[in-house]
C-alpha cells in the first residue's frame, strides 16, 4: 500500500518539477528574444491606458480588504469541501457502517457551512459588505499665476463666450 503512494506522490512531483522547468524554460527564451530598447514611455507606469496622475500612494477604501477576507474565507471552505466530498463519495465506507458514516459526513458539513452562513450573516448585519461611495475631492490648484490671468487667456484664445471656465 505505501508503495502506490510513493508512486502517485512521484508522479505528482514529477508534474511539479516538469512544470516548474517548462516556466522557467519559457520565461528565459523570451529573455534572449526580445528586444531590448527601453524608452521613457515604455517605463511609465501603465493605468488601464490612462497617464497616470498625481501620488501613487493613494488610500483604498478598508472595505476591499473585508470583502477580500470573506472571499478567502468562503474560497477555503471549497477547499475543505473537497476532501470531504470525496470521502463522503466511497461507497466502501458508507455500506461498512451501514449509512451511519454517511448521515455523520452530512450533518457534519452542514454543520461547517452553517457556521460559514452565520459569518457571513454577521458580516452583512453589521454593515461589513455595504458599499458607500466617499465624497470625491476636487483637487485645488496650488498655482501662483492668478485665475483672472487664466481667464483672460482663455478669453482671448476661444472667444469670450466660448471660453472653457466659463459657466
Amino acid at each position: 500500500m505505501a508503495e502506490t503512494y510513493a508512486s502517485d506522490f512521484g508522479t505528482i512531483l514529477l508534474f511539479i518539477v516538469g512544470a516548474a522547468i517548462f516556466v522557467v524554460i519559457g520565461l528565459l527564451t523570451a529573455k534572449l528574444i526580445r528586444p531590448n530598447r527601453p524608452n521613457a514611455e515604455k517605463l511609465t507606469t501603465y493605468e488601464s491606458g490612462e497617464e497616470p496622475i498625481g501620488n501613487s500612494w493613494v488610500q483604498f477604501n478598508p472595505r476591499f480588504y473585508v470583502v477580500a477576507l470573506i472571499f478567502i474565507i468562503f474560497d477555503v471552505e471549497l477547499a475543505f469541501l473537497f476532501p470531504w466530498a470525496t470521502v463522503f463519495g466511497r461507497r466502501d465506507l458508507i455500506e461498512a457502517t451501514d449509512g451511519v458514516w454517511g448521515w455523520f459526513s452530512l450533518v457534519e458539513m452542514f454543520i461547517f457551512i452553517g457556521i460559514l452562513v452565520l459569518g457571513l450573516a454577521y458580516a452583512w448585519a453589521n454593515g461589513h459588505l455595504d458599499w458607500i461611495k466617499p465624497a470625491p475631492v476636487i483637487p485645488k490648484s496650488r498655482s501662483k499665476i492668478p485665475a483672472e490671468l487664466y481667464r483672460r487667456v482663455n478669453e482671448r484664445r476661444y472667444g469670450p463666450d466660448n471660453a472653457p471656465d466659463k459657466g
